[in-house]
């Protein structure tokens, strides 16, 4: 007889920490709303505040070498031949935004405090996603390389007009236009990122090959920033201007503009004629905003008022997270149009095979 071998026990590989599927909150939100809780209850002051601020000045300007690190300035360049489509989602990031954040000064002082409107108006200035933008793209089988352009261009252009519509529209909220803070921006946004466009080249496959790494540098910066922020807002003692009721009109003033930025990218692209892929770009594109690029931002613009600042933004993202997910598995049921109809709605042809899916991320 020959002697049995005892059986391998297979070996368990551990399991990645994932919110169940029916919970329509991103876990980075819930990491977000933590970190805003750990500054309510341990604000960083005296010493640790300077340390913290140092720190998040490090970390903001190591963000946008890295946004500048990962802009292909190939693929930007190829991009431009769908410049119709570039410039569309420009105009609603840039432009259609932010006439509806002025046309929201009529909620003042009835429906919105000063504070929180100046946070509601900057959210509308801040630029479109990337990542997010271009999951939903894919889910609803949309123009993905259109979506990753047009995030790209959104988030270049933010650098530069983010912080002047901010200047122009936000007064002196928002530092003004003054020789110092105009140079803050400078070395804190546009240097690093024009350094990473310029290292890009030896840098470029080290960041490809620690992308998951580098992500979690990206959140952790963020998260940073955002303890920062809520800890002056603590310090400075700018809660007691927010209530309960204040924040639920704020959700409700911010359901209306999502409602509103949906409608006017959906059927505003097809009155432009553009197809059902590219519109379904320009709506996921043109009616997003980006929190990574929003709150490095404001730490920069605002300074000790960024908490009420960012605070707009924050609810912005989770919300139009969760009503873009419901839109993109709609769509994707709908029918595909043949290319060779020049885009006429209804005509249905096979499904794509091999479609990417990524799924949507903080952007």
């Amino acid at each position: 007889m020959t002697a049995r071998t005892p059986a391998r026990t297979p070996r368990r590989t551990p399991r990645r920490l994932r919110l169940p599927s029916w919970l329509p909150v991103d876990g980075y939100i819930l990491a977000l709303l933590g970190t805003v809780a750990l500054a309510a209850l341990l604000p960083a002051s005296g010493t640790a505040a300077d340390v913290a601020e140092g720190a998040s000045t490090g970390a903001v300007a190591l963000l946008f070498f890295l946004y500048g690190a990962r802009l292909s300035t190939r693929e930007a360049l190829d991009g431009l031949k769908h410049w119709r489509l570039h410039l569309t989602v420009l105009a609603c990031t840039f432009l259609l935004f932010p006439l509806l954040g002025l046309a929201a000064r009529g909620l003042v002082p009835t429906v919105l405090t000063p504070q929180l409107y100046g946070g509601l108006l900057f959210l509308c200035l801040v630029p479109s996603t990337i990542q997010s933008s271009i999951a939903f793209t894919s889910i609803a089988r949309g123009n993905v390389p259109a979506a990753i352009c047009a995030g790209s261009f959104s988030s270049l252009a933010g650098i530069v007009l983010t912080p002047l519509l901010a200047a122009l529209l936000l007064g002196g909220s928002a530092g003004g236009l003054s020789a110092d803070g105009l140079l803050k921006i400078v070395l804190q946004l546009l240097v690093p990122f024009l350094a990473g466009q310029f290292l890009r080249r030896w840098v470029g496959g080290l960041l490809v090959r620690h992308k998951k790494v580098l992500g979690l540098v990206d959140r952790g910066s963020i998260l940073l920033v955002v303890y920062t922020a809520f800890s002056q807002g603590m310090v400075a003692g700018i809660w007691h201007l927010v209530t309960p009721a204040r924040l639920g009109l704020l959700l409700a003033a911010e359901a209306v503009l999502l409602a509103a930025m949906l409608a006017l990218t959906w059927y505003g692209a097809g009155r432009l004629g553009f197809g059902r892929a590219d519109r379904i770009a320009i709506q996921f594109a043109g009616s997003k905003k980006s929190l990574a690029a929003g709150l490095p931002m404001a730490s920069v613009l605002f300074g000790p008022q960024a908490a009420l600042a960012v605070l707009p933004l924050m609810l912005f993202h989770q919300m139009q997270l969760m009503v873009c997910a419901v839109i993109a598995k709609r769509r994707a049921r709908d029918p595909e149009e043949d290319p060779g109809t020049d885009g006429i709605p209804g005509t249905p042809v096979a499904p794509a095979v091999g479609r990417i899916t990524p799924t949507p991320t903080t952007g």
